[in-house]
């Protein structure tokens, strides 16, 4: 199978995981070893970009009042079970560090060091950027085995899915990529 590091995963209706009922994840790598990604639709309804910052001590309390309101309110995605008290930052290509800025593909990025969350608190950069807590990880082929099981649809890149759309848009949306609808939807879809 191709590499769908990049793309979407759309989760079926049937998904018998609870924790991915009708998640969007992204992409960020897939291979031989395995495949891992950050879920997009769903937020922590109990944070704020700004109590990821003031628990880091990434600026004093004056600094953090001062944040303008789309940087205090910047919602915190729940990115995945996996190491979830971990933060991920998926971002556009104007914001890189050598040696802590992953390439997911040439104009999407994933870091997962302070300094991004410093860069997109107080210099605003990078121009787009999500930021989650945790992941998604699959073991060699799991993913594989889960895609022909009919778990998952994928769904090409689109700027807009991942970064333009209001978080409890992106299932509709995804979905709407492939020119199917949640009514349309049936848990018996095929992968050829």
């Amino acid at each position: 199978m191709d590499s769908l590091r990049g793309q979407f995963l759309v989760a079926m209706p049937d998904m018998g995981d609870e924790r991915f009922r009708e998640t969007v994840i992204y992409l960020v790598g897939h291979g031989e070893e395995g495949a891992m990604g950050l879920v997009i639709n769903q937020t922590l309804e109990d944070m704020r970009f700004t109590d990821i910052l003031e628990e880091l001590e990434l600026g004093n309390k004056d600094e953090l009042i001062r944040l303008p309101d789309r940087v205090k309110n910047r919602q915190v995605l729940r990115g995945g079970p996996v190491q979830r008290g971990r933060g991920f930052v998926l971002h556009s290509s104007d914001y890189f560090r050598v040696g802590n800025s992953y390439e997911v593909t040439d104009d999407i990025f994933l870091t997962a060091t302070l300094d991004v969350l410093k860069a997109m608190a107080f210099n605003e950069a990078p121009s787009e950027a999500l930021f989650a807590l945790g992941y998604c990880g699959w073991s060699p082929g799991q993913l594989e085995t889960e895609l022909q099981g009919n778990g998952w649809l994928t769904v090409p890149f689109s700027r807009e899915l991942l970064f333009g759309l209001p978080i409890e848009n992106r299932y509709d949306a995804a979905l709407g990529r492939l020119g199917i609808t949640r009514a349309s939807l049936s848990a018996s879809a095929g992968h050829g």
